[in-house]
């Protein structure tokens, strides 16, 4: 039996559109030039980068977008949990300057979470982002201050998708290793 997903990943690319492909270690250096591009020298400062610091991506769920063969976004995913229920932060998400704008980075963020989520071990994706693009997408606006992270963030950009669309109001605590326990 062929998956949804299986059977999207299966059909081919149309010209100027971009696609979804795994990411492979040969993506490595076009993923960190696009990070740096993207979010500059401070990225290293964010506090989602402190949370990769402590809880390290899941190279399963790392995508790259191309158009028309030429890679032009890249997202990946951490698993984490909050209050012992098992989720992944999304990001960093970033498309190339040159190809914004052409669904790439929405079609990434829909992709990776629709994968993280088939796996049955995660409830949740959680994001620090902008409403106008994410909510569109599917993700909620959380209880401001519910969700701790080891570093400053504007609560009012933490945003949580699942299928138990009340998780984003009561789901509450630090960000912890994804098979911790409370």
């Amino acid at each position: 039996m062929t998956t949804l997903v299986a059977a999207e990943a299966a059909a081919p690319p149309v010209a100027g559109q971009p696609n979804v492909r795994p990411a492979t270690t040969a993506d490595d250096i076009f993923v960190e030039d696009l990070q740096a591009i993207a979010f500059g020298p401070g990225r290293f400062a964010r506090t989602a980068f402190r949370v990769r610091e402590q809880f390290p991506i899941d190279p399963g769920l790392s995508l790259i977008a191309e158009v028309d063969g030429t890679p032009c976004g890249s997202v990946w995913m951490t698993p984490i949990s909050v209050d012992g229920i098992k989720g992944y932060l999304l990001g960093p998400l970033a498309t190339h300057p040159n190809f914004r704008k052409r669904g790439a980075g929405k079609l990434l963020a829909r992709e990776v979470s629709k994968l993280a989520l088939a796996r049955g071990e995660g409830k949740f994706v959680l994001l620090v982002g902008d409403q106008d693009y994410y909510c569109p997408l599917g993700w909620e606006i959380t209880t401001p201050g519910n969700i701790q992270f080891p570093g400053p963030v504007d609560p009012t950009r933490v945003l949580l998708l699942s299928e138990d669309k009340s998780l984003a109001k009561s789901l509450k605590g630090s960000i912890a290793a994804f098979d911790e326990t409370v």
